[in-house]
């Protein structure tokens, strides 16, 4: 029996043509072609505030309009947008940042963390992801994990090591509830060597794969949700979120 027929998950089609393109939207000349999706708004404001971010363009959405920025950074000029909480809203946001003509995007935000020795704040960096979430499976055929761009991860690292920044290289569980990542599945995904949890890098890599864009990700270890019982640990407080932002955008105008 062919199991994709009974769950419409699995019915991969490779079409590349699709009812609507992102590019159909794509009304903004000369945007930078290296980008960074910030998932910490508040490193944002600070841009705008004390970095001269300037506006580059907008588009409007249910819950308000999205905003796309540009800095100067190293003498080059670099686009910063804000993906969005959970893979459909940042793999659409990042699809859209592909239509406007970026060719290459590195994202930093934080991840639970399914092994309580890794600290608040520690880098971490994924190099594959577990694809339970639903996104990916619209841009590559089933599987169960997805891998990351060797040659941004290479250049990731190298970034990381020259500034003498300590960093943990592991695998991510990618999902899509937050509210059902329950022990035997922790469990589970701490077996699949997964260290960490997140809710987007799976779609992220499956997305700029499909559109061969070059992609990596920084993440940042926050509450735990590996002990016995879950814990907060204060992670959004963390200083390391302006930090980690400058070294992604450090790493993202190094990738060819």
């Amino acid at each position: 029996m062919d199991i994709s027929r009974e769950y419409p998950l699995l019915e991969f089609d490779a079409d590349r043509q699709a009812m609507l393109e992102p590019h159909a939207r794509a009304k903004v000349e000369n945007v930078p072609t290296h980008a960074v999706a910030c998932f910490f708004q508040d490193v944002i404001s600070t841009l705008i505030e004390q970095h001269d971010a300037k506006l580059l363009c907008e588009w409007d959405m249910e819950m308000g309009k999205h905003s796309v920025y540009e800095i100067t950074f190293q003498d080059q000029r670099l686009a910063v947008f804000q993906p969005g909480m959970g893979a459909p809203l940042a793999a659409g946001n990042l699809e859209e940042m592909i239509g406007l003509g970026i060719r290459a995007c590195i994202a930093c935000g934080g991840a639970g963390v399914l092994d309580n020795s890794i600290n608040v704040g520690e880098v971490v960096v994924p190099y594959a992801a577990v694809r339970d979430e639903g996104t990916s499976y619209h841009y590559l055929p089933p599987a169960r994990e997805v891998e990351a761009n060797s040659e941004v991860l290479a250049i990731i690292k190298n970034v990381l090591q020259a500034h003498e920044v300590p960093h943990l290289l592991t695998k991510t569980w990618t999902t899509d509830a937050l509210y059902r990542e329950t022990r035997a599945k922790i469990q589970q995904r701490k077996a699949e060597g997964c260290q960490v949890v997140e809710m987007e890098a799976a779609s992220f890599f499956a997305v700029t794969q499909f559109r061969g864009i070059k992609f990596g990700q920084l993440l940042y270890g926050g509450d735990d949700v590996g002990s016995d019982e879950w814990s907060n640990r204060k992670w959004r407080t963390h200083t390391i979120r302006e930090r980690l932002f400058w070294l992604a955008a450090e790493a993202c105008l190094q990738v060819p």
